[in-house]
């Protein structure tokens, strides 16, 4: 399709748009590094546990044992494919999301409008728009008719935004956000109308592009207790390593044969090192992963989950996380100030006085809406009208539209009705102050319809008016001012809120989690999503107002505030970088590009699988399927209970070592005959250990679980009171199964017949262990 081959319409050329590709680049955003095979395989070998119980396989490997070196082998490719597995599949998942849509653009080149790829699109392309219609790249308009845009992945704003001409083009746009800019930004959809626009900034260069470069130059935080067993990691490494070499020396010195001693110093060195720690940490965050996963929370890294349960702030977003991102007839007014709220349910039955008000404002609106405030005009009228009150017949057409004008911010339909003698039925709708001029309303009603529009905007609704008018058979006025219009009343318009969302922030509350609402909307809607989800409005803070703050007092505020209003990207990166400083544990959610970078630096960024972003997603740890924030809490409950748990676990690892490594030292000290091999500690520690360790996995979460605060960030896992406690449980079990192997031995009982009853002790021991440990509660070992 071909357009007039005037030179402002007839574009670039295809030679032209070819150089500017290739010196300039493709209008893509920077790819953050994906993960492959090789690079998930790599990650999981980095483990250092992992490295010391393939290190111990082939260690036995070259000393000739095999059997035990395959024990040893197997157990850690089984952690290995564990950890593997799980991490590939999400990686998968993350694939098919990023391949949802594919956008492409429509362009003139060389006079010709021609579809190409999104990326293809270069600086100086004339782009066409259309509704729904994604922008493509940062432009700035040359033609426009009825032109509204829906900027909130970018802006956090509920509702569409309108147009204006570029009165000049070289102008650097401003940041998105607001009415009237003669810019679109890439990655914004159309929701009505059309245009022509001169894009101005690609791939990098764009809003978007800006806000994936500075994803590059944050850290993720790392996670915590994969440092802490490092640590306890190298500690237990280095004892070891000193005992194992003390073994060896002393069963030389004392008993000769070195070899036996070299076999004997390796396995006390198996009976100190916790082997165990990798495979139940593995399998605890993996499991975690897999539960969370059948309530549709994706995991990126399973560590998160722990993460998540010792969160002390969530900041969430308002728009697509609180709410539903999608408009809806909240109140219904009429001129004498009497109110119709219609809920939030599919089941409306419009008041009589107020059916005509729902009429002409969906005679108003588009046929086949695509503009979110059109559709939930339709959906109104399809709930709570009925053919009765006036709406399209049949036999009823679209005479002509009268759009929106920057100096008449209301739109006008004029429909020819079936009546026998054609006539013309006109609804207008539009904004308050148009609709009151377009009706000539005298200073009284005047009055009080800004007390109505005040009193509906105070409750953070969109508001609409609506009127009426006719006309006689003939020629229609040039323009909608001609029209003897009558006011019939206002359309409040809301995003609601999610319906589980209130429940949610009072389990939050309850947990010692302090819930900060942070978006780009205007004050006044934050303040009644906030009011509406039980989050404090005490202190309602705006970009505005924090923008000239001191760090000092900047802090100050983030501290008290629980609602942030008209915040920009950086300015959601400064709060959650803030809230870190202060010493929280902060996770953040969100679904825009705007949230990606305060996604990333949080210590856990949760981002809307349905609604949300590829960069939004890339940046986020944990990626909510179903969009539900209510998944946040079970992700919150589920993440406590793990470390419950997983303390339980470790502290009965902790105390089954010590009748271990007794055991295997009490011969070696009194000149005793040796109670274990090798192959008695690879069975005790892996397989009754780890079968141990996993019915901790399974053990249902404390009743306080969600009463109690969340637990300190500097609080370790290996506590010293969680060490001593199991120390003391391990020495109790080591004192009765050396008194039995003693009492044995002095009895002249035969060898054999000593080391399986002494065997068979210690594995009634360990088992009594695990009962004992599952009856403490999870404030055990704390500091």
């Amino acid at each position: 399709m071909t357009d007039d081959h005037t030179p402002l319409l007839s574009g670039l050329s295809e030679a032209e748009a070819q150089g500017r590709l290739k010196s300039e680049g493709f209008n893509e955003l920077p790819h953050l590094d994906r993960r492959t095979t090789l690079g998930i395989m790599l990650e999981v070998l980095r483990e250092p546990m992992l490295a010391l119980l393939l290190g111990g396989g082939v260690v036995y490997l070259l000393l000739g044992d095999l059997r035990e070196a395959l024990i040893l082998l197997a157990f850690a490719a089984l952690s290995v494919l564990i950890s593997f597995v799980q991490q590939a599949r999400t990686e998968r998942v993350m694939e098919a999301l990023r391949d949802l849509t594919s956008p492409r653009a429509l362009v003139v080149r060389n006079g010709v409008r021609v579809r190409v790829a999104g990326r293809e699109v270069a600086r100086g392309d004339l782009v066409v728009l259309g509704e729904g219609d994604r922008v493509p790249a940062d432009a700035a308009l040359l033609q426009l008719q009825d032109l509204q845009v829906d900027e909130s992945l970018l802006t956090g704003e509920s509702v569409p935004v309108r147009k204006a001409l570029s009165v000049d083009k070289t102008d650097s746009p401003p940041r998105p956000g607001g009415d009237d800019l003669p810019f679109v930004y890439s990655g914004s959809l159309v929701v009505r109308g059309s245009g022509i626009a001169e894009v101005i900034a690609t791939g990098p260069r764009s809003e978007i592009g800006k806000i994936g470069q500075a994803l590059h130059t944050l850290e993720t935080e790392p996670p915590r207790l994969k440092a802490q067993t490092a640590r306890i990691v190298r500690l237990a490494a280095m004892g070891g390593i000193v005992i194992s070499l003390a073994t060896v020396a002393l069963y030389g010195t004392l008993r000769g044969g070195w070899l036996d001693a070299v076999l004997a110093g390796i396995t006390i060195g198996m009976a100190m090192l916790p082997e165990e720690f990798p495979v139940v940490l593995t399998v605890f965050m993996a499991m975690g992963a897999w539960r969370l996963s059948h309530a549709r929370v994706l995991t990126r890294r399973a560590s998160s989950v722990e993460t998540l349960g010792s969160a002390t702030v969530l900041c969430t977003d308002k728009t697509g996380t609180l709410t539903e991102n999608r408009m809806s007839i909240a109140e219904l007014r009429h001129p004498d100030g009497a109110s119709f709220r219609t809920g939030n349910t599919g089941e409306i039955t419009i008041p009589g006085r107020f059916r005509e008000l729902a009429a002409y404002a969906l005679l108003a609106s588009a046929p086949e809406p695509f503009d979110p405030m059109e559709k939930a005009l339709h959906k109104l009228a399809h709930d709570g009208l009925n053919a009765t009150d006036g709406l399209p017949g049949p036999k009823w057409t679209l005479a002509h539209s009268y759009g929106l004008r920057p100096d008449l911010l209301a739109m006008t339909q004029v429909w020819r009705t079936d009546t026998p003698a054609p006539a013309f039925l006109v609804a207008a709708k539009g904004a308050p102050e148009a609709i009151a001029g377009l009706c000539r309303l005298d200073e009284a009603e005047l009055d009080a319809l800004r007390q109505s529009v005040d009193e509906m905007a105070t409750e953070g609704l969109r508001v609409l008016g609506v009127a009426k008018s006719s006309h006689e058979s003939g020629h229609l006025p040039g323009t909608q001012k001609e029209f003897p219009f009558v006011f019939l009343g206002l359309a409040g318009l809301a995003d609601p809120l999610r319906a589980g969302v209130p429940d949610a922030v009072r389990e939050c509350r309850s947990a010692g989690i302090r819930v900060v609402m942070i978006t780009g909307d205007y004050p006044a809607t934050a303040r009644a999503i906030a009011l509406q989800a039980g989050i404090a409005v005490d202190d309602v803070q705006t970009g505005n107002a924090l923008a000239s703050l001191d760090e000092a007092e900047f802090a100050r505020r983030v501290r008290s505030a629980s609602v942030f209003a008209r915040i920009m990207p950086e300015q959601k990166l400064r709060i959650v970088q803030a809230l870190k400083a202060d010493g929280e544990i902060v996770a953040m959610t969100g679904d825009g590009v705007n949230d990606a970078p305060s996604l990333k630096a949080a210590h856990i960024g949760v981002a809307m699988g349905g609604r949300g972003t590829d960069v939004a997603r890339e940046a986020s740890s944990i990626v909510l399927l179903n969009d539900d924030f209510g998944s946040i809490v079970v992700a919150v409950r589920l993440g406590r209970r793990i470390y419950d748990n997983l303390r339980k676990a470790m502290g009965f690892i902790f105390a089954v070592h010590v009748p271990i490594a007794g055991l295997a030292l009490l011969p070696l000290v009194f000149g005793l005959p040796i109670l274990m091999g090798p192959i008695h500690i690879a069975f005790l520690e892996m397989i009754i250990d780890p079968v141990c360790a996993l019915v901790f996995e399974a053990e249902k979460e404390e009743g306080d679980v969600m009463r109690r605060k969340p637990r300190r960030p500097n609080e370790s896992l290996f506590s010293w009171p969680l060490i001593g406690w199991s120390v003391m449980q391990g020495a109790l079990a080591f004192g009765l199964v050396a008194a039995i192997y003693l009492v044995a031995l002095d009895r002249g009982m035969p060898e054999d017949e000593v080391r399986a009853l002494t065997f068979f002790s210690l594995v009634v021991s360990i088992i009594s262990l695990m009962s004992v440990v599952r009856t403490f509660g999870a404030d055990w070992g704390v500091d």
